[in-house]
């Protein structure tokens, strides 16, 4: 996450699997058949894709619960949200006003199965410390749509849907081997994310384990910032003086990525390519200009939350997913980590948080 102290620290590992091979932009197409005619939200971080299977139905309202909107990635969570549940004719929105504070979090979603909400979409602050009103609500006959920070207990949710951490860690591996496959002794360096996170822990077990595939290259350093700007600024910095040659750099997270830039062109470095993390609309903004060192970003994309207003309507209106033989939507889905460069940026560039 763009992803700061607040994005997913456990169980994410048990996620690697995908259940659909497909790019997360397209998650909501699983939810069958017609198209929208809506006219697109101008927001760049708000899911534009047209609504799955908007013919009205049964009304469902749902409730939305998610941490506070302190990162650009968790801000556009709650756009995706708002902007899919005013697709659908047949559909009510509750949203909290969302919070870091577990208790405050908790508050809230009791809050909400009070009100009797048909289905509730819940992106908790900490996963573990929210299972207990994960199962509340769920034994009070409300489902519940779990959204990429998992609830210690499967009891605690129907469907799970979130990103898969290892998975970007394995596509950015594996855009940098096949683009310095026919260098010899190719030196790589990463910038991850926070390592106290099980997150920024899978994202690199995920880069070191495709490198494995390429024996002519080597990482030679790594240095963990913190998902800020600032941080992204001064590890990078660090990086760049303890490194005076490498030929890629990885970095975890789009918006520590503007202070990484930030370092490589104060110290006029040129002579290599950068891969990103998340999804920015400024990375895609200078992957598409593609005149520095950024030349790619890995996705972890916030439409995963418009993909929930989906599933929650389906739930609430007893449908499957189109395209699955089966009557239920599955219990969990795992979006694709899809790499972006300027080959298919423009798909893209809708879905970029600020």
């Amino acid at each position: 996450m763009p992803e700061n102290t607040s994005r997913a620290t456990n169980g994410l590992a048990s996620r690697r699997g995908l259940l659909f091979g497909t790019a997360a932009v397209s998650a909501g197409a699983f939810l069958t058949a017609c198209t929208s005619n809506d006219s697109k939200n101008d927001s760049p971080a708000a899911d534009s894709r047209p609504a799955a299977d908007d013919k009205p139905g049964k009304h469902v309202t749902i409730g939305f619960a998610g941490p506070q909107a302190d990162h650009g990635w968790l801000n556009a969570i709650n756009d995706n949200a708002k902007s899919r549940a005013k697709k659908y004719s047949d559909v009510s929105l509750e949203i909290t006003e969302g919070s870091n504070d577990t208790a405050q979090q908790i508050g809230q979603i009791e809050t909400l199965i009070n009100k009797k909400v048909d289905v509730l979409v819940i992106l908790p602050a900490d996963g573990k410390a929210l299972t207990q009103v994960g199962l509340k609500a769920m034994r009070a006959g409300i489902p519940v749509v779990n959204l990429d920070r998992i609830f210690n207990s499967a009891q605690a949710y129907r469907c799970w849907i979130g990103g898969d951490n290892y998975g970007m860690g394995l596509n950015a591996g594996r855009y940098i081997g096949e683009k310095l496959k026919g260098k010899s002794n190719a030196r790589v360096i990463e910038l991850a994310g926070l390592d106290n996170l099980e997150l920024t822990k899978q994202r690199t077990q995920g880069f070191d384990d495709a490198l494995k595939s390429y024996p002519n290259i080597k990482k030679v350093a790594r240095q963990a910032a913190e998902f800020t700007v600032e941080s992204g600024q001064a590890k990078m910095a660090q990086l760049l003086q303890a490194q005076p040659k490498f030929d890629a750099l990885w970095n975890h997270d789009d918006d520590q990525g503007v202070g990484a830039l930030r370092a490589i062109q104060q110290a006029g470095r040129d002579d290599f390519l950068m891969v990103g993390g998340a999804g920015a609309l400024s990375a895609f903004q200078a992957i598409k200009q593609d005149n520095g060192v950024l030349k790619a970003t890995v996705l972890y994309p916030p439409t995963m939350a418009a993909s929930a207003i989906d599933l929650a309507r389906a739930l609430g209106q007893s449908k499957g997913i189109g395209g699955l033989a089966e009557f239920e939507i599955p219990a969990s889905i795992t979006l694709y980590s899809a790499v972006v460069d300027k080959d298919n940026v423009d798909q893209y560039m809708s879905t970029g948080f600020r």
